[in-house]
C-alpha cells in the first residue's frame, strides 16, 4: 500500500542490526553465541535475509530466519509455544541492546564525511539504485500527522501502526545511536509490461498493482543495501547501521523526502520530479555524521486528479488517506470480508491499486526498471480472472513463491478474484467458475462467491 502512513509498515518484518561483514547462509537454524571478531579473525557472520511475504510483524510474535545482532544468532520463531517465543524474544532484546551500544560507539573520527557521502551516492547507483540521499532524524511534523491519522482510526485493522510509541517517527529511539538515514529508491516498472489502463478496462482480466508483478523487492533491496554497507565498511572500517525495506516502524517516505528524493503527494505517495512515483524505498540507519541533503520541495500545486479518480474515495482530503477504503488495504491487509459497498468500485483490481499514480501527471517522467527480476511472472500483468480463479492452493503457493502477492494468502486471493468476477460482464464461463468455489471450506470465500453469483444473475 503506497501511503505515507499506512504504507510505511504494511509489511512489518524484522531486519537485523549489523556491522558490515560477509553473510552466513540464510537457512542456518540455531541459537548460539556468535564468535567474536577476535575468535574469527575478520569473518564474523551476519544474516539479514528473510522471506518478505512469509514474515510476521516485528512486534507480532515472529522473527523469521536466523539473525545476528552483534554476537547472538536467533533461530526462527514461527508459532510454537508461548514460552519458546518469550525465550527467543528475550534473546532478541538482549542482542539488540548489545548492538545499540556498538551503534553509538563505533565510528571513524578521521573520515572525510563529505567525500564519503558522495561515494555512498555513487556506490548506490552502481548497485542498481536509481537515487540516493541522506537525511537527519527530525520528523516532528510527521509525528503529529501520524498521531492525528491514528486518532481518526484511518489505519483500520493495521493495529501495528499504533504500536512502538514514538519510535516510528524518532529513528534514534528505534535504533539508539542513529545520526543519519541513507535513503535509496529503485524503479520497478519493467519495459514491456502490459499497459495498466488497458488491463483496467478489460473487465475479464485481473489487475495486479505494478509493483507486485515480479520478484518481491524486499529481499532484493536488502541485499543491495547490505552490499552498500559493505562498500562503506571497506572505505572506513566498522560502523553501525541497520537496514530497512518496508520493515519495522519507519516513516520511509518522510525520510526520503528529507533526503531530497521527492515530495509526498496529495495521494500520500512519494513523487520524484524527474522519475514520477513508480519506485521502492529503502534505508540504512547509521551512526555516521554524514552531511545531509536539502529536503525536496512540493510540486502538486492545485492538482487533485489523484483524489478525484480514487475508485473508493479513500483519499478523504489532500495528504490524508483512509486506509479502510483503500483497495490496496482491502485486497492485501484486510483478512475478513470486504465491505459490500466497496466491492463494486473495486472493479477488476485483485491485488493493490495504482489509479492515483496512473493519473498523476508527474508519471510521464517515470523511468523503466533496470532490474530484470521485476519483470511480470505468469502473465500477471493481464491474466484472465477465470484462469487465476482456477489456481489450486498448491499452484498459488508455487507460482507466487518469492513474490509480494503471496502476502494476501490463498483465501484472500480467491476472495479478491470472486469480487472481480462479480463485477465482470455476465458470462456462463464466469458463473461456472464461481460455482466451483461455492462450497469452498472458507466462510470468507463462500460469502464473496455468493455475492458474485448474485451479481452475475442480475
Amino acid at each position: 500500500m503506497d501511503t505515507d502512513l499506512a504504507g510505511e509498515c504494511s509489511k512489518q518484518k524484522t531486519i537485523p542490526s549489523v556491522i558490515a561483514r560477509p553473510a552466513i547462509h540464510r537457512d542456518t537454524p540455531r541459537v548460539r553465541p556468535a564468535l567474536t571478531q577476535a575468535d574469527q579473525g575478520s569473518s564474523s557472520g551476519t544474516l539479514h535475509q528473510l522471506i518478505a511475504w512469509n514474515a510476521e510483524h516485528v512486534d507480532g510474535s515472529a522473527i523469521e530466519r536466523s539473525h545476528l545482532f552483534n554476537g547472538v544468532e536467533l533461530m526462527t520463531m514461527n508459532g510454537g509455544s508461548h514460552e519458546g517465543n518469550y525465550r527467543h524474544a528475550r534473546e532478541w532484546v538482549d542482542a539488540h541492546t548489545a548492538y545499540n551500544m556498538h551503534m553509538s560507539s563505533v565510528s571513524s573520527p578521521s573520515a572525510d564525511y563529505a567525500a564519503l557521502a558522495l561515494d555512498i551516492k555513487r556506490w548506490a547507483v552502481e548497485l542498481g539504485f536509481a537515487d540516493c540521499g541522506i537525511a537527519g532524524t527530525d520528523l516532528g511534523e510527521d509525528e503529529l500527522h501520524l498521531k492525528r491519522w491514528l486518532d481518526d482510526g484511518h489505519h483500520g485493522e493495521m493495529e501495528y501502526m499504533a504500536r512502538h510509541g514514538d519510535k516510528r517517527s524518532r529513528p534514534a529511539e528505534l535504533e539508539p545511536g542513529t545520526l543519519r538515514v541513507i535513503s535509496v529508491r529503485m524503479d520497478y516498472i519493467p519495459p514491456g509490461t502490459r499497459n495498466a489502463w488497458n488491463v483496467l478496462h478489460d473487465a475479464e482480466a485481473g489487475y495486479v498493482a505494478r509493483y507486485a508483478l515480479g520478484r518481491d523487492y524486499h529481499k532484493l533491496m536488502r541485499n543491495r543495501l547490505q552490499k552498500l554497507a559493505e562498500r562503506i565498511h571497506g572505505a572506513i572500517g566498522d560502523f553501525g547501521y541497520r537496514a530497512f525495506v518496508d520493515s519495522a516502524p519507519v516513516l520511509e517516505k518522510a525520510l526520503a523526502r528529507n533526503a531530497g528524493l521527492g515530495w509526498i503527494g496529495k495521494h500520500t505517495v512519494l513523487i520524484n520530479r524527474s522519475a514520477g512515483s513508480y519506485f521502492f524505498l529503502g534505508e540504512l540507519y547509521t551512526n555516521l555524521p554524514l552531511p545531509v541533503d536539502a529536503p525536496a520541495s512540493a510540486h502538486c500545486g492545485s492538482c487533485r486528479r489523484c483524489i478525484d479518480i480514487c475508485p473508493t474515495q479513500a483519499i478523504v482530503a489532500p495528504y490524508k488517506l483512509d486506509a479502510r477504503r483503500c483497495i490496496s488495504y482491502l485486497t492485501i491487509e484486510l483478512r475478513g470480508s470486504i465491505p459490500e459497498e466497496l466491492r463494486e468500485p473495486m472493479g477488476n483490481r485483485i491485488f493493490g491499486c495504482d489509479d492515483c499514480q496512473l493519473i498523476c501527471p508527474w508519471n510521464k517522467f517515470a523511468q523503466d526498471a533496470t532490474e530484470p527480476d521485476f519483470a511480470p511472472r505468469h502473465r500477471l500483468d493481464g491474466a484472465k480472472l477465470v484462469e487465476l480463479f482456477g489456481w489450486s492452493e498448491q499452484e498459488f503457493l508455487q507460482r507466487t513463491e518469492g513474490m509480494a502477492i503471496r502476502r494476501t494468502g490463498y483465501e484472500g486471493w480467491l476472495r479478491n478474484i470472486a469480487v472481480a468476477l462479480g463485477n465482470a460482464p455476465h458470462s456462463e464461463v464466469v458463473r461456472q467458475a464461481l460455482l466451483t468455489r461455492a462450497d469452498h471450506p472458507s466462510d470468507i470465500v463462500r460469502e464473496h462467491v455468493a455475492w458474485a453469483l448474485a451479481r452475475q444473475a442480475v
